[in-house]
């Protein structure tokens, strides 16, 4: 009786220890859609807010739990996302003062039709994120030029970073050498070539509506004149190199710091960024990323909380408690992911976190390791993409200089990949080993 008491009052403390993220998609999501104004509710405050209530609620003493949430907030992988920040909003801001952003937007004007441009965005993120593992560096890459060409051509920016964001999550979610591809086999034991087959058959549907979607966007927008000014070759350099070196493969943060560099070197040579000049857009772009590190930082604390308080671990033993014939059983592992991945913020932690349990359930109903595999990273990068606060998302949205809220309701491509899941749980009952 003493032990069945102790267990709920443990399960009460865990679901208690969730009330900071709930309160955190009511308070932003459904306050800023009530006010129809996506800007009335600053995401740092909103965070603010939910920190200090993940404090309250959490257990042990209050030096203990600030502890707990200054580690958080300083993990390893939040830090990461810190300096990629300081130096995408370093090389954004002088780029865009040295006019890099415009050559390169009326580069590729110049090269496209008006009427491929979207297609060029979705499959150009696409590539680079396939190629190099990671939907942040894609978007650092691309984001600057799909907000130059929005308004170039008299669209919204929050549309056509959501096409570079959609994207990077096509390489993301397939590429040999992405965390979640790794992750995804590694707690499965297949091999990453089986994963990518059955990946490829699980979300092709998705990839083929929007590259329809895209091509008959492309042809009913309305065709706007583009600048004739002269193409300035020289200025597409920095970002030609970063698209470059990122498609090769190299470190976000190597490719971001020679972008950063070459900005310096051709606005010394041609004399359009003397080098004071230079000197303050670098300093304004680091300083301008203080309130996208803010919320990386809050979020990483909040959230550290309530996983250190058994939030986490409460929804995975409630739902995998659940299950019920192989369909059920491949529903719960991609909710469970789904949901770590809400309560992490990260599509990586969220398959390691629930990989062992996933495995377990798998064995016991003879599914398909190759497609519990695939379930797991395609639900995690569905997820992930239709985060507001997730880092991707918060990094495009500054770089297209708009809310986070704005570009969701255009993620068609990770809203897609979630549905193909659903659709080919839904289709196949039983999938044998």
């Amino acid at each position: 009786m003493e032990n069945r008491g102790s267990n709920f009052l443990a399960a009460h403390r865990s679901a208690l220890s969730l009330t900071p993220l709930v309160f955190f998609l009511i308070a932003y999501l459904g306050g800023s859609a009530l006010m129809g104004d996506f800007d009335k509710i600053p995401m740092s405050v909103a965070f603010l807010v939910s920190s200090c209530l993940a404090i309250g609620v959490s257990r042990g003493n209050l030096n203990k739990r600030i502890r707990r949430f200054s580690a958080g907030a300083g993990d390893k992988n939040i830090l990461l996302m810190v300096w990629i920040y300081i130096l995408a909003g370093a090389f954004a801001f002088s780029a865009g003062k040295l006019g890099a952003v415009d050559a390169t937007v009326s580069l590729t004007l110049w090269l496209l039709p008006q009427s491929m441009v979207y297609v060029a965005l979705f499959v150009s993120a696409a590539f680079v994120s396939l190629a190099i593992g990671t939907s942040v560096g894609t978007i650092v890459a691309l984001t600057p030029i799909a907000a130059g060409v929005a308004a170039q051509i008299g669209q919204p920016s929050a549309l056509l970073a959501a096409l570079v964001v959609g994207g990077a999550y096509f390489g993301d979610n397939l590429s040999f050498i992405s965390d979640t591809t790794i992750a995804a086999t590694q707690t499965q034991g297949v091999r990453m070539s089986d994963k990518f087959r059955m990946n490829i058959r699980i979300i092709w549907p998705a990839v083929g509506i929007m590259l329809v979607y895209c091509i008959v966007m492309g042809i009913g927008a309305e065709q706007t004149t583009v600048s004739d000014t002269p193409l300035d070759i020289e200025l597409v350099i920095p970002y030609a190199a970063v698209i470059g070196l990122a498609v090769v493969g190299i470190n976000v943060m190597i490719v971001l710091s020679v972008g950063i560099v070459l900005t310096g070197i051709i606005g010394a040579l041609t004399c359009r960024l003397p080098f004071w000049e230079y000197m303050d857009s670098v300093g304004k772009g680091i300083s301008g990323m203080g309130d996208l590190i803010i919320v990386a930082m809050l979020a990483g604390g909040m959230l550290e909380l309530i996983r250190a308080n058994g939030g986490l671990r409460l929804i995975i033993m409630t739902l995998s408690r659940r299950v019920r014939g192989r369909r059920g059983a491949q529903l719960v592992i991609s909710a469970l992911v789904g949901l770590a991945n809400i309560c992490t913020a990260n599509n990586t932690v969220a398959i390691i976190t629930v990989g062992r349990i996933a495995k377990d359930i798998s064995e016991r109903f003879g599914i398909d390791p190759r497609r519990v595999a695939s379930i797991l990273d395609t639900t995690s990068c569905c997820i992930q993409g239709l985060l507001p606060y997730g880092v991707q998302m918060l990094i495009a949205a500054r770089l297209a200089e708009c809310s986070p809220l704005d570009i969701l309701p255009h993620l068609y491509y990770p809203a897609l990949i979630g549905l193909c899941v659903l659709f080919t749980i839904f289709r196949n009952k039983t999938v044998a080993k």
